[in-house]
């Protein structure tokens, strides 16, 4: 018998409350009391998948080994657990529709009227199940998507509701993050927002077992009593989730305020293992008490939006923190960069990290942030997008082929240094369609990488449909580029590196994606160590 508990996590009053957080920090408290948990995403908006969707509309794609394009919400997931997820961990409503849709075309249901209930319901229950069903996980974790009262997100707190009753008692929570604000005319915190949002979700038929909620101020006892006696739960079960310095602090403080224990009681489950928490306090030690301090230029295209960049800038926390150093990005858009502004744009930098991204805007600035880079001898690191450019600068300007560029830019180039993968060449669909998810790589012994993964054979994560054109291999090669990096299978180019730099490397593939609390990626780690040895020079 699967004996697997279901927590819900869903949000009320306003969005960008951090249910992720909250969700990972919960899954954090459980996993070092020994249970293992996963955590999934329901998404209620209808593409597919965000792989289609610009950084602008969703922040970062997230990709997992087996290939999904996600939520960044589950790069939260992997980097407070530490364990992959998949495919299954991050669900939206149109994927749900697309297979109902195919079930009917294939005349699954008999002729029947296919309706939101059940058929749409009822593949919502089973995706929340699917990772339950693998006998993997003592709990699993669900964060709902938007706010309670969006039309979008009904379905799933009806799936919710039928979930509680088919599986019993003690075998479900439901967890409702919600805001209390401040009024400053006031002077006090208001409770009303919450008692509105609460009586919505029980009007679907769903009661809050716990409330978390988010204030900027300490919510005291007598507004915890009239949040409780309003919202029909126990004082003990209304948890507050105070403004953190860091994300990662916010383990600890719903540890302080009994979050994991006020769970576990209600899932009727051993509270007797309390979490430890010591390798992940050592990180938070050092994080906050950087003994030194590098910064380091971010060439992107997406930068008024961060969260474009999300993974990139948690892998420089945890790399950060391994050397007690603080990472200072300076966020540095590729489109404003030309010959007459870049000493003045990079000037002081300790290292120059070329972001990835589509598309042919803003690609001749990251390729004068790459030659600053090798002219200038400043720890350069290239990630898909920004080791194309690395190979186009190194072609244009060592090799003297002035109109070398990718076949993305220019499909007409006579130099495509850069071109389409093969296999790419008849496809049209744009989603889920690159090169996704866990690929190997062959490593040189004498490399930079080598010393960084000191592993001859790596496996990371792509999302990208051109590739190094192995035509120009030998002649970017005897120039001084050296190819440390290779697919054993493909015989493409995963690496570039310059051994006559301090530190030069780009990859084809997305380190970022793999970097955790517990174990930064070695790159990275690496690539802020030559920032450090620059920073004393």
């Amino acid at each position: 018998m699967n004996n697997t508990k279901y927590v819900f996590v869903t949000g009320g009053v306003t969005s960008s409350l951090g249910k992720g957080i909250i969700a990972a920090s919960l899954a954090k408290l459980l996993q070092e009391r020994g249970y293992s948990v996963t955590i999934q995403k329901l998404d209620p908006y209808i593409n597919i998948d965000p792989g289609t969707l610009n950084p602008y509309e969703h922040g970062e794609c997230y990709v997992t080994d087996d290939g999904a394009e996600t939520d960044l919400d589950l790069g939260h997931y992997e980097r407070f657990l530490n364990i992959p997820t998949s495919q299954a961990n991050n669900v939206t409503t149109g994927r749900i529709y697309q297979s109902v849709i195919d079930k009917e075309r294939r005349g699954e249901f008999l002729g029947k009227t296919v309706q939101v209930i059940p058929h749409i319901t009822d593949e919502i229950k089973n995706r929340i199940q699917i990772l339950g069903n693998t006998g993997n996980y003592d709990i699993v974790i669900t964060e709902i998507g938007g706010t309670v009262g969006d039309i979008e997100s009904l379905p799933y707190v009806e799936a919710v509701r039928q979930l509680e009753w088919d599986l019993g008692e003690n075998n479900t929570i439901v967890i409702h993050l919600t805001l209390v604000p401040y009024l400053a005319a006031a002077g006090e915190l208001k409770t009303k927002p919450t008692q509105h949002s609460v009586k919505m979700l029980m009007q679907s038929g769903v009661s809050p077992d716990i409330l978390v909620c988010r204030s900027e101020n300490e919510i005291s006892d007598d507004i915890k009593r009239k949040l409780a006696l309003f919202c029909n739960v126990k004082q003990k079960d209304v948890i507050q989730s105070l403004d953190a310095e860091t994300i990662y602090d916010v383990p600890n403080l719903m540890l302080d305020e009994g979050l994991d224990s006020v769970v576990l009681e209600k899932l009727k489950l051993s509270d007797v293992n309390p979490p430890k928490m010591d390798k992940w306090n050592n990180f938070l030690s050092k994080h906050k008490n950087p003994k030194e301090f590098v910064e380091i230029g971010l060439i992107g295209k997406y930068v008024e939006l961060h969260d474009s960049y999300k993974s990139i800038t948690e892998a420089f926390i945890h790399a950060g923190s391994t050397h007690e150093t603080k990472v200072n990005v300076r966020w540095i858009h590729s489109e404003e960069l030309n010959p007459e502004t870049i000493e003045t744009e990079l000037q002081g930098l300790n290292g120059i990290l070329v972001a990835p991204g589509f598309g042919d805007r803003g690609i001749e600035g990251k390729i004068a942030a790459v030659q600053y880079a090798r002219e200038n001898n400043i720890p350069f690191l290239g990630i898909c997008l920004g080791m194309q450019m690395a190979v186009i600068e190194f072609a244009r300007n060592v090799l003297g082929l002035k109109d070398a560029t990718s076949t993305e830019m220019n499909p007409e180039t006579a130099n495509p240094v850069i071109n389409l993968m093969d296999e790419q060449k008849d496809i049209t669909d744009k989603g889920g369609t690159m090169r996704l998810g866990a690929w190997d790589c062959e490593i040189s012994t004498d490399s930079k990488v080598y010393e960084a993964y000191q592993n001859t054979l790596i496996s990371e994560r792509h999302r990208h449909r051109y590739e190094f054109n192995n035509d120009y291999k030998a002649q970017i090669e005897a120039a001084g580029m050296i190819a440390t990096g290779v697919n054993p299978k493909t015989g493409l180019v995963e690496i570039v590196e310059l051994p006559n730099h301090p530190w030069f490397v780009g990859v084809q593939y997305h380190p970022e994606y793999k970097s955790t609390v517990l174990t930064p990626h070695p790159l990275f780690v690496n690539f802020i160590k030559a920032a450090l040895e620059q920073s004393k020079k």
